[in-house]
């Protein structure tokens, strides 16, 4: 089976941009495709192939809103990311200038479905959590997107593949390696998933150097 791996435009998909200082980075990671002795039926999926990164962020609490339970952070260029608290006693605990610090996950994972196996389709799911009780203040968002388009047009010269996707807006994409549009054809469905996740946190060491 082959796997099919695209330089996907982020526009299409709801992207949220964190602002903050980048201070560590693990280069992309993407998973190796599985050899086969056989050639896959028509009517099952080529397996799925991913892509990932994660970064860390650092900012400083800007404001705090405790009658509407939120919290706003800012990078180092000024743009600025609120959260709502669950637990409004975490904001006795910070004050407007205290350090924080984050983790942030982006990855993509990309897989061509045959022909009728769906229908174009988009979703988007959102959760937020914060931590207990007594633990060190903090606060994690993730969002998933997930796309589906059907392939409308295939140009083998250029490596470009064009999909429709559920309102009829269309979008060309470029495949990484063209051998992998072997056995992809015109009708086949691709399914997009992006995943992003923000993890922040009160940077105590900051905070106890600023003391």
């Amino acid at each position: 089976m082959k796997t099919w791996m695209m330089s996907l435009s982020m526009s299409a998909l709801l992207a949220v941009t964190v602002a903050g200082s980048v201070d560590a980075q693990t280069p992309p990671s993407s998973t190796p495709s599985t050899p086969s002795s056989s050639t896959p039926s028509a009517s099952q999926p080529m397996p799925a192939k991913a892509e990932g990164a994660m970064v860390r962020v650092r900012g400083t609490v800007s404001a705090i809103d405790k009658e509407n339970k939120t919290i706003t952070l800012k990078g180092p260029r000024g743009r600025t990311l609120t959260f709502d608290v669950q637990d409004p006693s975490k904001l006795d605990a910070v004050k407007v200038g205290d350090p924080v610090v984050g983790t942030y996950l982006e990855a993509v994972a990309v897989q061509v479905k045959p022909a009728g196996s769906t229908t174009p389709s988009a979703s988007v799911t959102e959760s937020r959590a914060t931590s207990k009780p007594g633990d060190n203040p903090a606060g994690a968002i993730r969002r998933e997107v997930t796309l589906t388009g059907k392939i409308v047009r295939i140009d083998t010269k250029s490596h470009r593949v064009t999909l429709e996707g559920p309102k009829g807006g269309q979008e060309t994409i470029k495949v990484k390696d063209p051998k992998n549009l072997e056995g992809v054809k015109v009708g086949d469905l691709v399914e997009v998933t992006y995943l992003q996740a923000l993890v922040v946190a009160l940077d105590k060491h900051k905070a106890a150097e600023k003391k």
